[in-house]
């Protein structure tokens, strides 16, 4: 029997406990270790900043009123559809409470050590007789009174969330400014910002919403992005700009135009500029893992490094339909521990990892963009259905995800007023 462990509860964690318990005949029930008190990760509101109770980093970067920017009808887990009374654009407690219904119906909760953060993975290669080669895991670990326990894995699934460790560019002259700084990880609601000039930076995601959630409340923003100029309509209270170059002497905010610079005074300054790879845990070096802020490599199918393809990372990628990509990357890679898939040998694993980064390289990616899958993701987690043998996604889900994907560059405001249904494995229908 197979012995895995799961670091994390959120929903890529439980998606690995739940195929795990369904195939008790080949895996032992998980070990699923949880840094909080609750499952969901990223999806579980908390309105502390800072550290909890018992000194730990707060984990979600949830704020109150977050509402889903994908539609329900795209974003469960093929298995388990959501409530279908439900709006399809949900607000965040209901996510919540669709993982907490999944957690219940799979029986996941038992196998859940809440309050438990891991230590270390270490990796314990043996030769066995015929001169193979075994890796074992050493997973330890540290419950909230602080007592340490180091168990043996057949294999690790790091299930962490990328969402956690804010990224904060380099500002020359940052110390000047005068107002308050914060990362959008600290950001819960818009209220406090009433009446204030703020200046945000970043335009993806949570830089959109957040900047309309504080134009509604009477907030001044300015919207500092390098990308092309929105044109899509925004709430008079947004004025958008350059990227910001500096802050100089006098804590103005310097803004880098093509003639010539243009400053700006501002109460308050905050980077909606994404989140940084981190795992303590892990000695990437023992691995032969490169992890920078926005990228780790190689891996091989963006899952397992080369060298030990018994660790699985589980939705390290990014502008992608996440429970989706998680169901295929799960099945996938109980489908190798199984035996059902022959990987290659590491050497080539690596060889093809590389050459896959390069490529994206040379077609213009930037380096911290090249976890970005986006349209890629399709035919990824077609790749992996096709080698392990299990049902591909259906085609309807990328077709109403393309469909959000152009509301929202047409209605950014409004986009999530729209409902949908699934009507067959290729169709969706609009719905009032």
């Amino acid at each position: 029997m197979l012995r895995v462990a799961v670091i994390g509860a959120g929903a890529a964690g439980l998606c690995v406990a739940r195929h795990i318990l369904s195939r008790l005949n080949v895996f032992a029930p998980p070990v699923v270790f949880e840094l909080s008190e609750n499952i969901g990760g990223t999806w579980c509101y908390d309105e502390r900043v800072g550290t909890c109770d018992i000194g730990r980093l707060i984990h979600s970067s949830m704020y109150r009123d977050l509402r889903t920017n994908l539609p329900k009808e795209v974003m469960m887990f093929p298995d388990f559809p959501f409530d279908s009374q439900l709006s399809s654009f949900l607000p965040h407690q209901e996510v919540q409470n669709y993982l907490r219904q999944y957690c219940e119906e799979h029986h996941i909760r038992p196998h859940i050590r809440f309050n438990t953060a891991v230590e270390k993975v270490t990796p314990v290669v043996t030769t066995t007789e015929g001169d193979k080669v075994r890796t074992t895991w050493e997973v330890t670990s540290s419950d909230s009174s602080g007592g340490q326990r180091t168990e043996t894995f057949d294999s690790v699934f790091v299930c962490s969330g990328h969402y956690s460790d804010p990224h904060i560019p380099n500002i020359p002259g940052i110390k000047n400014f005068k107002g308050k700084v914060l990362h959008s990880h600290d950001y819960k609601y818009a209220e406090p910002f009433s009446g204030q000039s703020v200046v945000v930076l970043g335009a993806k995601a949570s830089g959109l919403d957040i900047s309309i959630e504080l134009a509604n409340v009477g907030a001044q923003v300015i919207l500092s992005h390098g990308n092309a100029r929105l044109t899509f309509p925004l709430p008079s209270g947004i004025q958008q700009s350059a990227v910001v170059k500096a802050v100089d002497e006098d804590g103005n905010i310097c803004f880098q135009v093509i003639v010539d610079g243009s400053v700006a005074s501002a109460d308050v300054l905050m980077f909606c500029t994404g989140y940084n790879f981190r795992y303590p845990f892990l000695d990437a070096s023992q691995l032969g893992l490169d992890i920078q802020d926005h990228l780790v490599s190689p891996m091989y199918l963006f899952m397992m490094p080369p060298a030990f393809p018994s660790l699985f990372f589980i939705g390290i990628c990014k502008i992608i339909c996440p429970f989706p990509h998680f169901n295929c990357q799960v099945q996938f890679a109980l489908a190798v521990l199984d035996g059902r898939v022959t990987l290659p040998p590491a050497s080539q694993m690596k060889d093809e990892a590389q050459r896959q980064l390069r490529s994206r390289l040379d077609q213009g990616v930037q380096q911290r963009h090249l976890l970005v899958l986006d349209q890629d993701q399709w035919e990824y987690c077609n790749t992996l259905a096709r080698i392990a043998n299990f049902t591909p996604l259906p085609p309807v889900v990328r077709s109403l995800y393309e469909e959000t994907w152009r509301q929202r560059r047409i209605h950014p405001q409004n986009y999530r007023k729209l409902n949908y249904r699934l009507v067959s494995v290729t169709q969706w229908e609009l719905i009032d």
